[in-house]
């Protein structure tokens, strides 16, 4: 039996086990002239035949009982694939436009990727820190990195497992992309340590609470992107301001947001060379520092020539 012969009955296969009966001959003779005589990849014209096939019988995608297969991140290569994932929600991100339902970072052993919920895919929220199988979602490529798009014909499950993202020691010269909610001057429980959201602990409620100085922020070094946390010593190294500077600013302007609003004018969009170890979420920052201007644009034409562009 040739490979287009097989493909042609997993396709049949498919359809059967949904209710449909297709006849194998139309199958055949589709695909092969896809992959014979157009040169079409394989996957792709199993996808483009599948595709026809659903119009012409007028079948919802979703009364198609398949999953895509399953791959790890590191094996994603090439945008317009359809694949399913298991992985961690690593980070998420404010989206600005109503088109997103959620926007973020997941990631499994082998890497991190952004993600894209659409919003008339009409799925449930997912949870930093919760593990899901994401099926038959879309591979795509933005600002010269792969993302993966859930839209309608998607699935996302919460799954009973505790997927790994990859530990490991790094040194990388990138740029600040983004600073997330809760940096800046916050204030933490004094009994758990937990940031205050609007002065209550999630955990306590209303409790004593002390100061903190921290950044939660994304880099980007051309090829991936790193959630990171700088901390009060790393902030005051970069910026001359420390705890002390960043109480006695926001007295004097009346308002704490101001500290964060200058903070993202000396760091967002600026290139650094940091060391650290990625934790199960953030990358632990041990050493960071500016990049000298001939460093800059030695980082800027690496990230050029591999497709590297900002997020915001």
């Amino acid at each position: 039996m040739d490979r287009i012969h097989k493909l042609s009955e997993e396709v049949v296969k498919k359809f059967k086990n949904s209710g449909y009966d297709v006849n194998i001959k139309d199958v055949y003779k589709r695909l092969k002239l896809l992959i014979d005589e157009f040169k079409v990849p394989e996957d792709e014209a199993v996808r483009t035949v599948t595709n026809y096939l659903l119009k012409e019988l007028d079948i919802p995608r979703d009364k198609l009982v398949v999953d895509s297969p399953l791959v790890k991140i590191a094996d994603i290569g090439s945008p317009g694939q359809w694949i399913s994932l298991k992985a961690k929600v690593v980070q998420l991100w404010d989206s600005s436009s109503p088109n997103v339902s959620q926007v973020g970072l997941i990631g499994d052993e082998t890497g991190i990727i952004k993600f894209v919920i659409w919003a008339k895919a009409n799925k449930p929220e997912v949870e930093e820190g919760k593990n899901y199988l994401f099926a038959n979602v879309v591979t795509d490529r933005f600002g010269g990195k792969m993302q993966v798009n859930i839209n309608k014909y998607s699935r996302i499950e919460e799954i009973d497992e505790d997927i790994s993202l990859p530990p490991r020691d790094v040194d990388i010269v990138g740029a600040l992309v983004a600073i997330q909610q809760n940096s800046g001057l916050i204030r933490r429980c004094k009994i758990c340590n937990r940031v205050l959201t609007k002065g209550v602990c999630p955990i306590h409620g209303k409790t004593e609470a002390y100061d903190d100085l921290r950044i939660k922020g994304v880099m980007d070094d051309g090829e991936n992107y790193y959630e990171v946390i700088l901390n009060e010593e790393n902030i005051k190294n970069l910026t001359g301001i420390g705890l002390e500077e960043a109480i006695e600013l926001a007295r004097k302007h009346y308002d704490r947001e101001i500290v964060l609003s200058e903070l993202k004018n000396k760091l967002l969009g600026r290139y650094f060379r940091f060391k650290g170890r990625r934790g199960e979420r953030y990358l632990i920052v041990n050493d960071i520092e500016f990049l000298q201007y001939d460093e800059v644009e030695k980082a800027k034409e690496i990230l050029s020539k591999i497709g590297g562009e900002t997020i915001g």
